[in-house]
């Protein structure tokens, strides 16, 4: 098919593929509801009204339709699964088109984990595009599996499927004038380039804006992201499983900024992405806390498109990809039907197409530790120990001096006071790096848990009560070849392989995500009362997230930007 064949539809001079008939069109453009018939082929809407014929009409009988919805900032391997299964989780929710940093498993494989990502997502049902990404490592405090600077991204300019420059994490370098910093952003400066600075205000984040950085999704406060509104930054509001800022950041949006105001979810566990949803489930939450039904549904549809210059998606007009979402009550938007370039592909929740098989792609072992030979031991220097304090539903953190707990000469946990040891082992080239210090708010009583997934360096993270439970934790991720554990002792309780990078799982989402829901069971039998302990400590070595952080180097303080000693 051709353009010709759609203006001859357009025209009325021969049959669509597609008539969706009688439907209240939730025009975001226009701000605008009204009936229409929807005409749709070859996967574009190529008119709006009525007389058209069609090879195939659907009477919609008064329900509402919108444009698909788009996820302005996501992380795909917080899911846990590779884009096709991610894809099945989404699309039922209305999601038709993403844009991602593939940074995690950047920061593990480099180009070629970013290469699967693109070549797993092709042909597939859900538009995925990607933000190159900018920050691998994210900083020198760190051991990840690849670095890339401004050379190696070069060849991804060209790519259709590349927006820009992904989240720019390491903000204190852009704004001091870094000049590895810089040649990444002076490469995309005519593309997108998308920003991190939490917490930056005053004459650095003036620096910072003015570098070229265009967004923010790191925004905990209405003050904090106003004062970045009033600089020109596009404020992505982000409701993540870890990082829950939507409801406090609702009171920014008015009808004269909302146009500046996207939604995004960042990372995301398969049981959210499933029960509750995505960008869906952001749009009900606001309409709920009072914002206007049109509004909301702009930050998840033409405001991201706009931002992104993605000119064919984030509306229902002529010319844009028949990419729409059909429901029935506008104050509790549920998709009922997903069509994705004119073809339905959900429907009640469910999808409605065959499961994708991607072709099979060889990656390399990224588990490289000697678990028997790690010494998680911590000689005693000193009476008081710097602690890291994990805030519930948040990544930023508190930072405490505490009494050490000490036996036999050693710095021990004290799990009565829930202060744990914690420890980041790094996985990617068998330095034997071990980052070791103590953390609060994870309450175990005995046992450990364990991970690959550490944003962003992705080393081997655990967190325990005695050595032995840390070390047996270690040993079953080594074995699985990187995943996520739950151990008592030398027993394990339960586990979860991610063999793709230590990151993903090619299992189906729904079966990754039963298991990941027995991990998190069994973590709360050893204490643990969080709603995900996994994510939770996935965030708790990502040294550009104040205020005091973990790494295979050592103790970050993120404000100093500077390893500090864990005795005081």
């Amino acid at each position: 098919m051709t353009i010709v064949d759609r203006l001859a539809v357009a025209r009325g001079d021969m049959p669509a593929e597609l008539v969706l008939q009688n439907a209240q069109l939730m025009n975001v453009i226009t701000g605008e509801i009204y009936e229409t018939d929807i005409v749709v082929h070859d996967r574009y809407v190529v008119a709006l009204g009525k007389g058209y014929e069609a090879e195939k009409a659907v009477d919609l009988g008064g329900k509402y339709v919108a444009p698909g919805l788009i996820d302005a900032h996501v992380h795909i391997e917080s899911s846990l699964v590779t884009p096709p299964e991610f894809a099945r989780a989404v699309l039922p929710h209305g999601i038709t088109t993403v844009v991602t940093d593939p940074h995690e498993i950047a920061n593990v494989l480099g180009l070629e984990g970013m290469r699967f990502m693109l070549e797993s997502a092709k042909h597939g049902l859900l538009n995925m595009y990607v933000m190159a990404s900018s920050c691998v490592p994210a900083t020198h405090m760190e051991t990840s599996g690849a670095r890339l600077e401004a050379e190696d991204l070069e060849q991804l300019v060209s790519n259709k499927w590349v927006l820009g420059l992904a989240e720019v994490m390491n903000y204190p370098g852009v704004a001091l004038g870094d000049e590895g910093m810089l040649d990444k952003i002076t490469l995309y400066r005519n593309m997108v380039l998308d920003g991190h600075a939490p917490g930056m205000s005053g004459q650095m984040l003036n620096a910072y804006v003015t570098a070229g950085i265009q967004s923010e999704h790191e925004c905990t406060t209405v003050d904090e992201a106003l004062e970045k509104l009033r600089l020109g930054l596009t404020i992505f509001i982000r409701e993540g499983t870890a990082t829950r800022n939507l409801v406090p950041l609702l009171p920014l949006i008015t009808p004269e900024n909302h146009t500046a105001i996207c939604f995004c979810t960042d990372d995301r566990i398969p049981a959210d992405l499933i029960d509750k949803g995505s960008i869906d489930y952001m749009i009900r939450v606001a309409i709920e806390n009072g914002v206007d039904p049109m509004m909301a549904m702009r930050m998840g549809t033409i405001n991201t498109a706009r931002y992104f210059g993605l000119k064919k998606y984030g509306a229902v007009a002529p010319g844009k990809y028949a990419d729409m979402i059909v429901f029935s009550d506008l104050q509790n938007i549920m998709p009922e039907q997903v069509y994705r370039g004119g073809k339905l592909v959900a429907e009640n929740g469910q999808m409605v197409v065959e499961r994708q098989v991607i072709r099979p792609m060889d990656l390399r072992g990224t588990v490289n530790i000697r678990a028997e030979e790690l010494d998680f031991s911590i000689p005693a220097e000193s009476e008081d120990i710097h602690v890291i304090g994990s805030i519930r539903d948040q990544i930023v953190t508190d930072r405490s001096i505490e009494s050490a707990t000490v036996a036999g000469g050693f710095a021990v946990s004290d799990p009565e006071h829930d202060i744990l040891k914690f420890a980041i082992v790094e996985r990617h080239r068998a330095t034997g790096n071990i980052g070791k210090g103590f953390i609060k708010g994870f309450g175990l009583k005995r046992g450990a848990i364990a991970g690959t997934v550490a944003h962003d360096h992705h080393n081997l993270t655990v967190i325990g009560v005695d050595d032995a439970s840390m070390q047996h934790a270690v040993q079953a991720i080594q074995q699985m070849g990187g995943g996520l554990v739950v151990v008592d002792g030398d027993r394990v309780l339960a586990q979860l392989p991610l063999p793709v990078a230590g990151l993903l799982s090619e299992e189906p989402i729904e079966d990754v995500c039963a298991n990941y829901d027995i991990l998190i069971e069994k973590a709360h039998e050893l204490g643990n009362d969080m709603s995900d302990p996994f994510m939770a400590m996935s965030f708790m070595g990502l040294e550009v997230i104040p205020k005091l952080k973990l790494t295979d180097m050592g103790l970050v303080d993120v404000e100093q930007f500077k390893i500090i000693d864990l005795f005081v």
